[in-house]
């Protein structure tokens, strides 16, 4: 009886798959997600209510689950779970409204991710079903009610407003409540031992901005610009922000910059920096990226692939809208400028993407889909452009969207014949590089910038008035330019220019020339000693590594100064150190085991693949290479980051070329968790 049942499922499935909309509406989804952290596995209750809207025998639920342990339906239908669907099969009447209960069990095998104090979610895509048995479909909006079980010691994060914690001995209950409904790949959940800072916007909506307990000197850097970005977008979209509040959350070991679930963004935290790694790599485009898609993408959703410049390209254009205000006219033109130029190379080398190619590159959808809606802005102008984006967003809010849809409200409201535009900015696989030329020639800044560029062939007594011109510290871009024409000069030549460079108020200015000199000359020496304590730690790096390399009579000297130095999250600063500490002949003998010991514990899988990944590179740069350092390196060949496991495999190639290494890795082959044994094996064969 059972396999005929599973035949008939499968039968009615392949009828249905694909047109469930026409059939059934899922309005809400009522969750309670109880997470075991040690055997990395969720025991989920839901419910679903649901209208049917066409007579049928059977609905299906998205669901890579393991086990279904109860089941219960309003109508007494049969619940199956089989190849990744959920198949609820019974009467089903038109019109007529229905629920489901579920309980169940599952080891997720993507999707959601469990470190030792701290879990995460990610589903862009078609993800959510492998955690939470939902719709995959982007058509699908639905209402989520989501619950966490948690111990005590952690704080729970996920989509609308927390509305009760219920608090027990052992556990705390979250419950969290969202009024609009929202595509399930936009459903989040995150946990961890976070702490909050609130804001609120112009408009009266909450904000608040997640930290790690402790690192409150973290706040203001990484969230610098969070609400002036907020009631920018409210102002400049025309449209006020759709839902109830707004969270951001960094989270460790993230699988990318950042994911712009509804209500809740969780970045990755390697963007949580202090005021001096503000400077080198801050968190503002991604904020401004990510709160953007609460607009495009999350209110109005793409209906395919095909329509994902309706995400992207528009999210990418208001981030950069909104460091222009921030960062002023000179940082907008020369970020439009040098994607230009990318998409032109890419483009004359015959690799230009439509904007309507489904498979585009992100930065076909990103970088030409900002410069596409500039450019349409300059052909409608900004009046009626936000006229445009106001009724887009308006008309097809909580709905989905195509690229048809809105050139057709774009047509009616401006009364402008697109059909030229979009062959040539979205259709079009090249790149219209003149256009751009033209667009970038409306920049003062941007016209002197190329003049001197174009000038890197001269001789240098023909330009060298210029360089010194643009040296004199009013403009990065032109400075950083004229340190690279210095490059290659005789140095009695350019010495006058790199001291004006090195003393650049501009710490770009200053970075360009520790990256570009071949070697330090004496009379820079201090100079660049000065850069130890710049206001990058980028440069503070690279200086460190030059002046040991160069001059090592003053490695202690440079070492001792250094000491404390930590640098960003992934302690570039501090592995640096540890290294060049650990080789240095004769510097603190008798501390070398400790250096050494301290490295090889950032390899470890208690610490952020950045570190690790770091510490790895080091240790193989170095062949101090043990068990311990094979074993976090089999661990991170399995990690769920692809850069970092595609780091790692590439540096266990390396160790099996190594005999010490590879007889190592056989011998601790047996004792390693199945996932790793199973890569060591393939990669041995």
């Amino acid at each position: 009886m059972r396999k005929i049942l599973t035949l008939l499922i499968l039968m009615v499935g392949s009828f249905v798959y694909g047109q469930q909309g026409d059939v059934v509406d899922f309005k809400r989804i009522t969750a309670r997600i109880t997470p075991d952290f040690q055997a990395k596995s969720i025991l989920g209750s839901v419910t679903y209510e649901f209208e049917i809207l066409t007579e049928t025998d059977s609905i299906y639920l998205d669901a890579h689950i393991d086990e279904i342990m109860h089941d219960y339906a309003s109508n007494n239908a049969r619940v199956e779970l089989n190849s990744g669907k959920i198949w609820v099969v019974g009467q089903f009447q038109a019109n007529s409204s229905y629920e489901l209960d579920l309980v169940y069990e599952v080891q997720p095998k993507q999707t959601f991710y469990f470190f030792e104090d701290q879990i995460w979610t990610q589903g862009q895509g078609k993800y959510t079903s492998y955690w939470l048995p939902s719709l995959d479909d982007m058509s699908d909006k639905i209402e989520f009610d989501i619950s966490l079980v948690l111990s005590p010691e952690l704080n729970a994060i996920s989509n609308g407003k927390l509305i009760t914690k219920d608090i027990s001995e052992e556990n705390i209950q979250w419950h969290f409540d969202m009024e609009k409904p929202m595509s399930s790949y936009l459903v989040m959940i995150a946990a961890g031992k976070f702490d909050k800072q609130t804001l609120e916007s112009k408009a009266g909506i909450p904000i608040e901005n997640y930290y790690i307990q402790g690192e409150e000197q973290t706040v203001e850097p990484t969230y610098r610009y969070t609400k002036e970005i907020f009631d920018y977008f409210e102002e400049k979209i025309g449209v006020p922000y759709p839902w109830q509040n707004y969270k951001q959350v960094p989270v460790r070991d993230f699988l990318y910059a950042g994911m712009e679930n509804t209500t809740a963004t969780v970045f990755s935290s390697a963007f949580v920096v202090d005021s001096i790694g503000f400077n080198d790599k801050n968190y503002v485009n991604v904020n401004a990226h990510e709160l953007a898609h609460q607009w495009f993408g999350n209110l109005v959703t793409e209906v395919s692939a095909a329509d994902h410049w309706l995400h992207e390209g528009f999210a990418s254009y208001y981030a950069l809208l909104a460091e222009r205000k921030i960062f002023g006219d000179d940082y907008y033109y020369w970020k439009l400028f040098q994607t230009a130029e990318q998409l032109r190379a890419r483009s004359d080398a015959g690799k230009g993407e439509a904007l309507s190619n489904p498979k585009a590159s992100s930065l076909t959808f990103y970088e030409k889909g900002t410069w596409a809606l500039i450019m349409l802005e300059e052909l409608l102008g900004t009046f009626d452009f936000d006229a445009v984006i106001k009724s887009f967003l308006n008309q097809y809010a909580f709905k989905n969207a195509t690229l048809d849809d809105f050139f057709a409200v774009a047509t009616k409201v401006s009364g402008k014949d697109l059909t030229e535009f979009r062959q040539q900015w979205i259709e079009q696989s090249s790149f219209p590089a003149m256009a751009a030329l033209n667009y970038l020639s409306e920049s003062p800044f941007l016209n002197e910038y190329m003049e001197l560029e174009v000038r890197r062939n001269e001789p240098l007594a023909a330009k060298k008035k210029e360089l010194a011109k643009a040296l004199n510290g009013s403009n990065e871009y032109l400075g950083q330019e004229a340190v690279v024409q210095l490059s290659g000069e005789p140095m009695g030549q350019v010495l006058e220019l790199y001291d004006l460079a090195l003393s650049d108020p501009h710490f770009l200015v200053r970075q360009t020339v520790v990256q570009s000199i071949s070697e330090i000359p004496i009379a820079l020496k201090s100079s660049f000693e000065q850069l130890l304590q710049d206001e990058s730690y980028v440069t503070q790096e690279i200086v460190l590594f030059r002046l040991w390399q160069e001059f090592p009579q003053d490695r202690a000297k440079y070492l001792d100064r250094m000491e404390s130095a930590v640098g960003f999250r992934e302690k570039n600063l501090r592995q640096l150190w540890l290294t060049l500490a650990s080789v240095t002949q004769g510097y603190r003998t008798n501390n070398k085991q400790r250096y050494m010991l301290e490295l090889m514990g950032y390899s470890g899988p208690e610490y952020s693949f950045e570190t690790r990944d770091l510490a790895l590179n080091y240790l193989t740069e170095i062949n101090a290479v043990n068990e311990t350092v094979l074993r976090n390196l089999m661990n991170a060949c399995v990690h769920p980051n692809w850069r970092f496991r595609s780091s790692a495999r590439e540096l266990l190639n390396k160790q099996l070329d190594n005999p010490i290494a590879l007889s190592k890795l056989k011998e601790i082959r047996s004792s390693l968790p199945k996932k790793e044994m199973d890569y060591l094996d393939r990669v041995l064969e």
